[in-house]
């Protein structure tokens, strides 16, 4: 018997729409029973990503997947990546998880791998700008909220006044790629540890070695507390990758009370003396100065001090020198190795017929442009106040002088600025060289021509604007320099500026840290902000991170009481009156001193490392 149903088309219409919603519910209700998704993770290359995923009730099983594939083993709520690489950028990860028998699917997260920078220099490169642009983790946002803070540290048996220095995705011997940072102490040690791997204060170095020679150890204060209880190593190294070398001068001493300075190159990979090194440094020069005899100066490794960076430079090692707390006798001498064999190729003196004028920029490196010239500030010394036809001192002295050289072998000293007050600032220890330079981007000014420019500050806390294709020499009756800016710094600069985005930053002893546009190749006469915090002695090196030219933070360690106690500043670049973050780096332990100080945060794939008396604290994306 058949049964014949009349079609109704209201009832159709109905059942058509039932379907509809139920097709689009089902449609939707992919993670439903997902109390929390996996999120999409930045990572740098070599770094690692965690996603999680938790489903409500009890005895959940979970299988995660990449790109559709069953990753073997991760079968709980959470899943880190092995090291990543840059073929892992784009990847897709979900978890299945299966509760009371019926399975679900997450929903997918995407894993972005970035290729990471370098920081082989002071300061990141050689026109000593002060910026990393490439930082794509660093938000104000995340610095801004509890989600960042200190994640570790790596302890150092000795202080560590040099900047730390970083690599990424360095092949490490029987270990595999690494993101490395490298770490000098004053105690002579040079480590290198796995940049990620900060968690407490348990990071065992991938290598350590000592630049300390057997029957020697490291040089004593020298009855002096400007470094106390030894010195090691004091300048910030320099790396040459493609060498495969990091480069260190290290100060030492004997059991009859000699004194060595040597220059290092340690293998990147392992820490093995490279090129037949170290070399010890010795140098002669022609003048009648300070510590010479018979018209010849003569290199005295017990009272001078390597204090200023390292510079390398077209397969050249530059070296620069100060005097041990100001000792006499000493004059300013810059000596210069080659990279490959660690011979010496070129030697000057900037005050060879007189006394005084060490190098010393508060740690600073000398800058270069790009034709190769190298600039140098040098602090107090005698200078010739009677010039020849050419507006260089006739005696040969260039103390307190900001100076533009040829490199080596030629070292030929091509122009030269030193303030019009130059001699009683050196008699009274307020010399120019307590800064370091700052050489400025190509830039046009008001008729449309390029302007190259540099900027430095010293003790007399003016700014000094100087053209470095006539960078003004000496005049008895004013500063024939582009531009001076007065009266705008509280106290005088024991540091360098630095530069982002069109803006230069100041960070002098006893004031805020203080942001001068430029317009048409000028700075502005007045900050366009300030931070709100001021600064003590040795005042801040600024450091700016960011996104190309979004997410600027400007990075500052404050020195708290000659050392005893160390904290990290973050500001916003564009307005430094609003602060993001402070939290302490170091704190000095009952009865201990330091004079640590000169302290450039170094901000490289999503971390922030901040030298400190006894390691190097780490912060950054909290667990």
């Amino acid at each position: 018997m058949w049964l014949r149903i009349r079609t109704d088309s209201s009832l159709v219409r109905s059942l058509s729409v039932f379907l509809s919603l139920l097709v689009f519910v089902c449609w939707g209700c992919s993670g439903l029973g997902f109390t929390s998704q996996p999120s999409d993770q930045t990572v740098y290359a070599v770094q690692t990503a965690t996603f999680s995923a938790v489903m409500a009730g009890a005895q959940v099983t979970y299988q995660w997947q990449k790109n559709g594939i069953e990753i073997p083993g991760a079968t709980s709520s959470t899943y880190t990546t092995p090291r990543t690489t840059l073929k892992d950028n784009g990847a897709q990860f979900l978890v299945a998880a299966t509760h009371n028998g019926a399975t679900e699917k997450s929903n997918p997260a995407t894993l972005t791998v970035i290729a990471g920078i370098d920081v082989p220099t002071y300061d990141y490169e050689n026109m000593r700008i002060g910026q990393n642009t490439g930082e794509k983790i660093l938000t104000p946002a995340l610095v801004g909220s509890s989600a960042f803070g200190p994640v570790g540290s790596f302890k150092a048996d000795g202080a560590v006044d040099s900047q730390p220095l970083y690599l990424s995705n360095v092949a490490i011997p029987n270990i595999g790629p690494r993101n490395v940072l490298y770490v000098a102490t004053e105690h002579g040690t040079v480590s290198a540890f796995d940049a990620d791997s900060a968690n407490g204060d348990s990071s065992a170095p991938l290598w350590s070695v000592s630049t300390v020679l057997p029957g020697e150890s490291s040089s004593d204060s020298r009855n002096c507390d400007l470094l106390t209880p030894e010195i090691g190593v004091t300048a910030s190294p320099v790396i040459d990758r493609t060498r495969g070398a990091i480069y260190v001068i290290a100060a030492t001493m004997d059991a009859k009370g000699n004194y060595y300075h040597r220059l290092h190159a340690l293998d990147i990979t392992t820490g093995r003396e490279l090129f037949g090194g170290p070399t010890t440094v010795s140098a002669t020069y022609p003048g009648t100065g300070a510590n010479s005899s018979n018209g010849t100066l003569t290199f005295d490794p017990a009272q001078l001090f390597e204090r200023a960076s390292l510079l390398e430079l077209n397969g050249t090692i530059y070296t620069t020198w100060s005097s041990h707390c100001d000792t006499p006798p000493y004059t300013s001498w810059v000596i210069a190795y080659s990279a490959d064999t660690l011979q010496q190729t070129g030697v000057t003196n900037m005050v060879p017929n007189g006394g005084d004028g060490g190098i010393w920029m508060s740690g600073a490196a000398p800058a270069v442009d790009a034709s190769g010239n190298i600039y140098i500030i040098i602090g107090n010394g005698d200078f010739g106040t009677t010039l020849n036809p050419a507006g260089f001192p006739a005696n040969g002295n260039f103390g307190n002088c900001f100076v533009k050289m040829s490199p080596s072998p030629q070292f030929g000293l091509l122009d030269y600025f030193t303030p019009l007050s130059t001699v009683s600032e050196s008699e009274s220890d307020r010399d120019f060289g307590s800064g370091g330079p700052l050489l400025l981007p190509d830039m046009e000014d008001s008729s449309g021509k390029t302007k190259h420019l540099a900027v430095a500050v010293g003790k007399d806390s003016n700014i000094y604007v100087i053209d470095r294709d006539n960078m003004g020499k000496f005049n008895s009756g004013k500063n024939n320099i582009y531009q001076e800016i007065d009266g705008q710094l509280s106290s005088g600069m024991w540091a360098k500026p630095s530069y982002f985005n069109g803006t230069v930053y100041f960070g002098a002893i006893n004031d805020a840290i203080k942001a001068f546009p430029i317009q048409q190749a000028k700075l502005a006469q007045v900050p366009s902000s300030q931070s709100k915090h001021v600064y003590p002695y040795p005042g801040v090196v600024p450091t700016i991170s960011a996104n190309g030219t979004s997410n600027a933070i400007l990075w500052a360690e404050e020195n708290v009481n000659n050392g005893e106690a160390s904290l990290l500043r973050a500001l916003d670049a564009t307005n430094l009156a609003t602060e993001l973050y402070y939290g302490t780096a170091y704190q000095a332990t009952s009865g201990q001193t330091t004079s640590h100080k000169f302290v450039v945060p170094v901000v490289a794939n999503g971390k922030v490392y901040v030298a400190t008396a006894n390691s190097v604290a780490v912060f950054g994306r909290l667990p």
